[in-house]
């Protein structure tokens, strides 16, 4: 162990990751407020001409999708008062997590900012980046075990709600980022470059729920990001049918490949029992 890893388990490290998550949650919380248009702020829908907006490309979710983050801003802000408490300080699975939560929380409120001063371009590196930070935490929880139920809710739910709603909106922002920015399709239609995108999107899903032994977290934000592509795609300009279906479709092979690798997680458990 160097000595800057064992300075950060000694307890003046462990309260001062502690802090540091709780302010980056009321950080993301400010951001949020901006973001939603609820402080002065311009609302994210509307930030950077639009290209955000619901009708603004074939992948951009419906308006209603966002509501899914009241969600992920309620389980982060449990999360890091939970993990305040004492007895979570010396926690190893929180040490491990806790600076990378933080992270994510400081890249969400970089992200809404990027955004409301029409750095659209600058969103890009700041989204994907928060993806790979909640890959980096979601592995952890995989590889971990919680201490009890509130624990498995708090961090494995909420950092895998978070994981998959990010995971779709990457690919929504980068979207929009390349409309925005001219982008011809190289010849191809729109509806081509939605599919293919929406397709890696599901391959990623599957991917995620065959690796992550089933966990719904995940595939419940995954879902409902493609479920609220293939709302709007049907419902609001642009229109397209053949996109709705393959956002359909990509949610339909998540759902079936996290159920069945599920059982085959339970399947595998009460043989070896």
């Amino acid at each position: 162990m160097t000595s800057t890893s064992a300075e950060l388990t000694t307890p003046r490290g462990d309260l001062a990751r502690q802090i540091t998550v709780a302010v980056s949650a009321a950080l993301a919380v400010i951001g949020a407020f901006i973001g939603s248009g609820a402080a002065g702020g311009t609302p994210v829908q509307d930030a950077s001409g639009g290209a955000l907006a619901a009708d603004a490309t074939l992948l951009a979710p419906g308006g209603g999708a966002f509501s899914i983050w009241s969600v992920i801003y309620v389980g982060l802000v449990a999360y890091a008062v939970w993990q305040f408490l004492p007895a979570q300080r010396a926690a190893e699975r929180q040490r491990r997590l806790g600076y990378l939560v933080a992270a994510s929380l400081v890249l969400n409120a970089a992200w809404i900012l990027s955004i409301q001063f029409d750095q659209l371009a600058l969103s890009v590196p700041v989204i994907v980046a928060l993806l790979v930070v909640l890959i980096l935490a979601f592995r952890i929880c995989r590889a971990t075990r919680p201490a009890g139920p509130v624990d498995a809710v708090l961090t494995d739910g909420t950092i895998g709600l978070y994981l998959g709603w990010v995971s779709v909106a990457t690919a929504a922002n980068i979207t929009a980022v390349l409309v925005a920015a001219g982008f011809d399709g190289w010849g191809l239609a729109p509806e081509v470059w939605a599919i293919g995108v929406l397709a890696v999107v599901g391959i990623i899903g599957v991917w995620l729920a065959v690796w992550d032994r089933g966990r719904i977290a995940p595939t419940i934000s995954l879902a409902w990001g493609l479920s609220w592509i293939a709302a709007a795609r049907l419902t609001d300009a642009p229109p397209s049918t053949p996109t709705a279906v393959a956002a359909i479709a990509a949610a339909a092979a998540i759902v079936i490949a996290t159920i069945w690798s599920r059982l085959a997680t339970m399947r595998a458990r009460s043989t070896s029992a």
